[in-house]
Parts: C-alpha cells; sequence; structure tokens
C-alpha cells in the first residue's frame, strides 16, 4: 500500500476552504514548506486552539475563547439596543464602522428553505430568552439584504410583535445583494443611522 504524498494532501485540504482552489492551495502548500522553521507547527497549533478553545457565548452566539465573549461582557455598551447579524464576521463589520454601541446576537444563518435551513436551525430561542430581561428596548435587524436575509427579517419581526420591543431594520445604505461582511464602513454606518421601523 502506497502512502498518500503529504503535499497533495495537504493542497486537499486547503481546496476545502472557500474561496481557494487548486493553484493558490499549492501556492500556499509551497510557501509553507519554504517558511521559516516553526511556521508549519505554530500554524497548526493555533488551528488545534480554534477546535479546542473556540465556543459560542452563552449570551449572543458570537464564536469566542471566553465565555461570555468581550462585546458581552463590556460594561460600556449600550444593554438596550441589539443588533441581530446572521454570521459572526458581520459584528466585526459593525464594529469597523465605530456607529454601534450596543450588544449582538448572532443567528448562525438565515431563513433558506430551498437549503433546509428553518427558524429552529437559527439561534433565535436565546433572543427571546435575552427578551424577557426587560432591558432591552430597541432589536435592530441587520440580516443581509438577500431573500433569505430579508425572510429572517420579516419572520423575526413577527415573531417579536407581541414583545414590548421596538423593532427595526436596517436602512437601505447597503447594496441589495450584499454581504454585511463585506460592506463598507460608511454604508454600514449610514444603513445604521437611517434604520427604520419594520
Amino acid at each position: 500500500m502506497s502512502e498518500v504524498d503529504p503535499i497533495k494532501q495537504a493542497v486537499q485540504h486547503l481546496r476545502r476552504l472557500p474561496g481557494v482552489g487548486d493553484k493558490t492551495a499549492t501556492r500556499l502548500v509551497y510557501w509553507m514548506l519554504r517558511a521559516p522553521e516553526g511556521t508549519i507547527p505554530e500554524l497548526s497549533a493555533s488551528l488545534l486552539r480554534l477546535a479546542e478553545e473556540v465556543r459560542q457565548c452563552s449570551v449572543c452566539g458570537d464564536l469566542t475563547g471566553t465565555d461570555p465573549c468581550a462585546m458581552c461582557a463590556d460594561p460600556r455598551r449600550d444593554d438596550a439596543l441589539v443588533c441581530v447579524v446572521e454570521h459572526p464576521q458581520d459584528v466585526l463589520a459593525f464594529e469597523r464602522s465605530g456607529e454601534f454601541r450596543g450588544r449582538y446576537h448572532i443567528l448562525h444563518g438565515a431563513i433558506s428553505p430551498l437549503d433546509g435551513i428553518g427558524p429552529s436551525d437559527l439561534n433565535l430561542r436565546s433572543l427571546l430568552e435575552r427578551l424577557r430581561g426587560g432591558q432591552i428596548k430597541e432589536v435592530i435587524i441587520a440580516t443581509d439584504p438577500d431573500v433569505e436575509g430579508d425572510a429572517t427579517a420579516l419572520y423575526i419581526g413577527r415573531l417579536l410583535a407581541g414583545v414590548d420591543v421596538q423593532v427595526t431594520r436596517l436602512a437601505h445604505g447597503i447594496s441589495v445583494g450584499t454581504e454585511i461582511e463585506y460592506a463598507d464602513a460608511v454604508s454600514l454606518a449610514r444603513a445604521l443611522q437611517n434604520r427604520r421601523p419594520l
């Protein structure tokens, strides 16, 4: 039985990453082989730490190495304002805008019947539990401005209709079809400033 070529195996694994094809994976493998001694073990150790130490924050659902995450533990943030986003990387996009100082809630996806994702697959139950405390006065729904994001926003709006909280949706300031994590800081800031009731 012949052994698997470690270069080919590494290329195959790297190709599984989003946006990485054959050429990029091959280039990365050869870069690592030429990198200073210790680079590959350090990279391997950091990837293992991701698998072993990163978990969801018990409050907002963000991915973190500490529970609660740094933003949920920050006493300077506004407890009355919660921004609901689809993915953890959306939080980073809002933080780059410098406009939002409230709390976050991460859904980990959007309603997409074609992909078999329904409301029960999203992190919605803990959002309802957070609202029971009575501190939250406004929920900003900041899902992507696409069909799935709009469906998710509409569902959340209806879900919160009986709750004593103002529900708003981001204003158009982000191009339709753009994912929030790729939007520029100015567009995100304007979308936050011009949010409207849902």
